[in-house]
């Protein structure tokens, strides 16, 4: 080994899978780390000195709605900024792709963007275009549940038909064709929550012979999500596919304190199948304005409203007020609208995060014009707040929730771990300074701390700033299969 591209000297390197930190050096060359060691004397092009800086994977945000966002805004600062070099998109039910409008544009897809964002009717469309676009980010993507259901329904309020649900099929399995890494649902929705579980089921019997993979926003996460967490490991278990269990949470001020029985169903089900979950770092979720969601006891904060966009900003107790109604009347009157819901214990938060099974997703929303602070602060919040301040976990522990962990459990070969051979994915940051800055009143602000983010070899983002052509790729289940 006679030189490399980039040598990066003297770092903490946390390689992502839980262990002890070690300092080395690290080349890289091409898209490929080249060698970890005492390098010193290796030629370069160029060479950056690390001292007291932690160089780790770059993160994998496993649970995004960026999937318009990677066409549409292709540099992807709130995530490049955070440390993030994949993302994995398709959440909750909803995705861009395979996607036709012929039956409107029903809520939460409306999450994605306005109608003319989605221009994909076939995944592999969606493939071409990443690869047209090139973000700066690697993207891997699941397929919607409900946007298969409202390509082929005329009404989304019952059980789709057998021959709806054969048309379904064909649909995921092109996309699974394609390098789909799975299927989402979004039970939970208006939109899919008429769906039965034998519809689930016979769409979700596919995967098992792709090697892919089931992920749930669940039926119900309140007083009901025991019930729809056994809903979702019977229809994996059914199935023979791993699931993924999204943003896990104890939804409503009544359900405080579940945190304990919730973990521990989701340990009994891990000792027959493959579960797991992720979770944001914040006590309160963000979505689109649901009324079973409205309690006067809650904050809700309006983010947008489509018939009242005057409003935005604030909270629903207020605009209720000033229109002398009822909070519940107050928000079928902003439908259709976005809103911040303060509805979580700090508690159980604390307790899904540091969970062995729990992976790191933002959930971030990146076309709402007051997005929740997680859209650009998740990721240096762990480690920063939690990790470093509130010693939640150690700090080894927190890469690995965002790197080895989702990479091991979405099947990304040769990623998320810094060892020789591996994409050059990694971002070098400061431990004793890295800190989220976004808040709920100003929440598009890039984190602090980050240094350097590498994207398959190519540094992508420097001090505050991208950098370089971008370099994310499509990841595809095929070439990345478990």
């Amino acid at each position: 080994m006679a030189s490399c591209d980039t040598l990066i000297l003297n770092a903490i390197v946390h390689d992502g899978s839980g262990g002890d930190s070690f300092v080395a050096d690290v080349a890289i060359t091409g898209d490929r780390i080249q060698a970890i060691g005492a390098l010193k004397g290796l030629a370069a092009e160029q060479t950056i000195g690390a001292e007291g800086l932690v160089l780790s994977p770059g993160f994998i945000d496993t649970h995004t709605h960026d999937d318009t966002s990677v066409i549409c805004a292709p540099e992807m600062l709130p995530k490049l900024s955070q440390g993030v070099t994949t993302v994995v998109v398709g959440n909750c039910g909803i995705s861009a792709a395979p996607v036709q409008l012929s039956h409107g544009l029903p809520d939460p897809m409306n999450l994605l963007g306005d109608a003319e964002v989605f221009r994909f009717p076939t995944f592999s469309s969606y493939v071409d275009a990443l690869a047209a676009t090139r973000p700066s980010v690697n993207v891997a993507a699941l397929v919607g549940h409900t946007a298969l259901r409202n390509n082929h329904m005329d009404s989304l309020d019952r059980t789709a038909r057998p021959d709806e649900i054969s048309q379904m099929r064909a649909e995921l399995q092109e996309a699974l064709a394609h390098g789909a890494l799975g299927l989402s649902t979004g039970l939970a929705y208006l939109s899919a929550a008429s769906a039965s579980t034998e519809e689930v089921l016979v769409l979700s019997e596919l995967l098992a012979a792709a090697g892919a993979i089931y992920t749930t926003h669940m039926r119900n996460e309140s007083n009901g999500v025991l019930q729809a967490m056994e809903e979702a490991f019977g229809i994996a278990r059914r199935s023979g596919v791993p699931v993924v269990l999204s943003h896990l949470k104890c939804a409503g001020m009544d359900n405080w304190g579940g945190s304990a029985e919730i973990l521990q169903s989701l340990d009994a089900a891990s000792h027959t199948q493959e579960v797991a979950c992720d979770c944001y770092p914040y006590d309160a979720s963000s979505s689109t304005l649901d009324l079973c969601q409205v309690d006067d006891r809650v904050k809700i904060k309006i983010t947008w409203s489509r018939p009242h966009p005057e409003v935005a900003g604030k909270l629903l107790a207020e605009i209720a007020q000033m229109w002398r109604l009822p909070q519940i009347e107050a928000a079928r009157r902003l439908q259709p609208a976005g809103a911040i819901y303060r509805s979580m214990s700090e508690k159980d938060v604390r307790a899904i995060l540091r969970h062995r099974k729990t992976m790191i997703g933002s959930d971030g929303l990146p076309n709402d014009p007051r997005p929740h602070p997680r859209l650009w602060g998740t990721f240096p919040r762990v480690l920063g707040y939690y990790s470093r301040e509130q010693k939640l976990f150690s700090l080894s522990e927190a890469v690995h929730k965002m790197t080895g962990l989702p990479a091991r459990r979405f099947g990304f070969t040769n990623r998320g771990f810094v060892r020789v051979g591996f994409f050059a994915d990694l971002v070098l940051f400061d431990p004793a300074n890295i800190r989220d800055t976004a808040t709920f009143e100003d929440p598009v602000r890039p984190a602090q701390g980050i240094e350097f983010v590498w994207v398959n070899g190519v540094l992508s983002y420097r001090s505050g700033s991208a950098c370089g052509p971008r370099a994310g790729r499509f990841l595809s289940r095929q070439a990345h299969a478990r």
